[in-house]
């Protein structure tokens, strides 16, 4: 089956039915504590190659509004990830294994990320750019699932798909500190690795996010796809 991923944007009751002109029309704010949310924009992408690229996708879907909006994670991943039989259940499951992981551990990640990063406070980067690198960085130093390039260039591809002009080299940039030093970060996150690796279930967020949205996807009977683990 074909795939494109979809994008989300959230969009603030203000601007829907504005209608752009040829003239320059600002940006309106958007304050996820006033502005309701009242429509979502999906923007289509290619096909990533693997398994894994596609769930990263979803994945950064997910954490952009959760983190831009602040809404459950059941409710989110109900409309991010795509129903049983569409995607395999590895998609699915890294789906799961990428928000509840950078979820679980996000004040540590973000501690990380501001240090090889002192420059730029997070609160300050785009809610694209600061969820790429928290994904890549659970990746990197407490999933350790994959080689650290491939870690890096997965980011920095997620930073051209979705990111502004200057997001790829600002990802890539920091990243590549985060890997001159990631020796170091393995010992510092050893701990959290090993209790991962003892109990693949030490990350859930259910008793923390008791959305029942965030059950009715996971136990779906495997199909088939390309990809590959990566």
């Amino acid at each position: 089956m074909s795939f494109c991923c979809k994008l989300l944007t959230i969009l603030p009751f203000e601007i829907i039915g504005v209608v752009m002109t040829g003239d320059p029309l600002p940006f309106p704010d958007f304050d996820p504590d006033q502005d309701e949310v009242i429509a979502r924009d999906l923007v289509t992408h290619a096909i990533p190659a693997t398994d894994r690229s596609q769930a990263r996708r979803f994945a950064l879907q997910a954490l952009y509004e959760i983190d831009s909006a602040h809404h459950s994670i059941g409710e989110v991943l109900a409309h991010i990830v795509p129903p049983p039989g569409e995607e395999s259940r590895k998609v699915r499951s890294y789906i799961r294994d990428l928000v509840q992981g950078v979820l679980s551990h996000q004040e540590q990640i973000d501690v990380v990320l501001q240090t090889y990063a002192p420059e730029w406070p997070l609160n300050q980067v785009a809610v694209i750019d600061r969820n790429i690198l928290r994904i890549a960085l659970y990746e990197l130093v407490i999933g350790r699932g994959i080689p650290v390039g491939v870690a890096i260039d997965e980011a920095v591809e997620l930073a051209k798909l979705f990111g502004a002009e200057g997001t790829a080299r600002f990802v890539n940039g920091v990243l590549g500190t985060i890997a001159a030093n990631i020796e170091e970060l393995h010992e510092q996150f050893s701990e959290t690795y090993e209790e991962i690796q003892e109990d693949p279930q030490v990350d859930a967020i259910d008793s923390e996010y008791p959305d029942p949205g965030l059950r009715e996807w996971e136990n779906e009977p495997e199909t088939n796809s390309p990809g590959s683990a990566e």
